[in-house]
C-alpha cells in the first residue's frame, strides 16, 4: 500500500495537480485555523454550533472548508471560541502569478 505522503510527492510534480492544490491553499488554511480554534477551546463542533445559534452540521460544513464562511459568520466563530478575528492583506506569491 503506498503512504498518502509518497502519493503527495508524486501528484506534486504533476503541474495540474500543483496549481489545484495552490489554488485551494486558503481554504485548507481557513479551515486549520478554525480546528484549531475549537481545540484550543476544548469544544466539540455541537458545542460552538450551540454558542453560535447554528446546527453542527454547519460547523462541520465550514470546518470542511466546503463553505466559505462570511466574516460575520467567521466573527460569531471568534467568540464562541474565546478568540479574536484577524484579516489581514498580504503581498501575492510573485511565483504564482
Amino acid at each position: 500500500m503506498t503512504k498518502l505522503s509518497e502519493l503527495k510527492a508524486k501528484w506534486s510534480k504533476d503541474p495540474e495537480f500543483r496549481a489545484e492544490y495552490d489554488a485551494l491553499e486558503e481554504e485548507f488554511t481557513l479551515a486549520a485555523a478554525m480546528i484549531e480554534a475549537r481545540m484550543q477551546a476544548s469544544m466539540t463542533q455541537e458545542q460552538i454550533a450551540k454558542a453560535m445559534g447554528t446546527t453542527q452540521a454547519a460547523i462541520a460544513r465550514l470546518e470542511s472548508g466546503r463553505v466559505p464562511p462570511s466574516t460575520r459568520t467567521l466573527q460569531r466563530f471568534a467568540e464562541a471560541t474565546g478568540t479574536k478575528l484577524r484579516i489581514r492583506f498580504e503581498k501575492a506569491d510573485e511565483t504564482r502569478g
